[in-house]
């Protein structure tokens, strides 16, 4: 079992928590609209697409597979990439590579077999969803070279885990939708603030090193107003998705959990002093997205009777 708990420190399986709850939104919000266009193929037994075609219960176990051998990838192939640099922080030095507990090969063949494991499952789950994922592969992956060239970095990587609410509903309707990407921009703007909030712990390393952030680029102080800025941004995307949606009274239940605790977040972090960094990006966040998306999906089940 050791083997594989390294793996999972590598990637920080636990932050998955993140995204997820965004993948099962657009998922059950694909539902009806799948049920509506007659893409219940599998409830045709008689003909070859309802013989290939995966079930929903099928679908929500390849749509999650694929969000964690993505993220899985993203993750270890940052590893891969960052371990020099990750070697001189201190902050990170006691990361896996640099410590010497996995090798950099390994790390860059669990990469691999994420990818390829990703592109498969899109594979079984519709054309569509198989030829976005290369797309999909290269956002993910291509946030590890950001940091070298720009400080937009923060964006790259709110844009890649924003496909995961989109990717949901393209895998039960094969079709794009303006609600779910009202939901991925929310993510994009949500995870950038964040990632910003979580870079400030590096802003001088960062300096020292020719990478690029906000915090680098602008200051502490400035790039916690544009944290805030983007936090703004996410609030009002779920805004708008909720009434664009017509929503049960329930959303917006979530809706203030999920606002509630970005505003939580931004109160814990003060530019002189980041001791409560990992409370605001890894408690804040988690309740955030589990709780909205628990609330979304109550909603749904009440609104459409299921």
């Amino acid at each position: 079992m050791k083997p594989i708990k390294n793996y999972l420190s590598l990637v920080k399986f636990s932050h998955t928590i993140f995204a997820m709850p965004f993948a099962l939104i657009g998922f059950f919000l694909a539902i009806p609209q799948a049920s509506l266009s007659g893409r219940y193929v599998q409830d045709m037994p008689g003909t070859m697409a309802g013989l290939l075609a995966p079930t929903m219960l099928q679908k929500l176990v390849l749509v999650l597979v694929c969000m964690v051998t993505a993220r899985n990838a993203a993750m270890a192939f940052n590893r891969y990439l960052d371990r020099h640099f990750d070697a001189l922080n201190p902050r990170t030095a006691i990361r896996e590579i640099p410590a010497g507990i996995l090798s950099a090969e390994s790390a860059l063949r669990f990469v691999i077999g994420n990818s390829i494991v990703f592109v498969i499952a899109t594979w079984f789950i519709n054309p569509l969803c198989f030829y976005l994922s290369f797309v999909a592969l290269f956002v993910v992956l291509f946030y590890s070279y950001t940091k070298r060239f720009t400080a937009l970095c923060h964006l790259v990587l709110g844009v890649g885990l924003s496909l995961a609410p989109i990717g949901a509903y393209l895998a039960v309707t094969g079709s794009f939708a303006l609600l779910p990407l009202l939901f991925s921009f929310a993510v994009i703007f949500w995870v950038s603030g964040f990632d910003i909030i979580y870079a400030l712990q590096d802003a001088d390393f960062d300096k020292a090193h020719q990478l690029n952030s906000i915090p680098a680029a602008l200051g502490k102080a400035n790039a916690l107003r544009v944290s805030r800025i983007l936090h703004i941004g996410s609030a009002a995307c779920v805004t708008v998705a909720g009434f664009y949606g017509g929503f049960h009274w329930l959303y917006f239940v979530g809706y203030g959990v999920f606002v509630g605790m970005l505003i939580y977040q931004q109160s814990l972090v003060k530019p002189n002093d980041l001791s409560k960094v990992n409370l605001a990006f890894m408690t804040a966040n988690g309740i955030a997205s589990v709780v909205f998306a628990i609330f979304v999906i109550s909603a749904l089940f009440l609104q459409y009777g299921w």
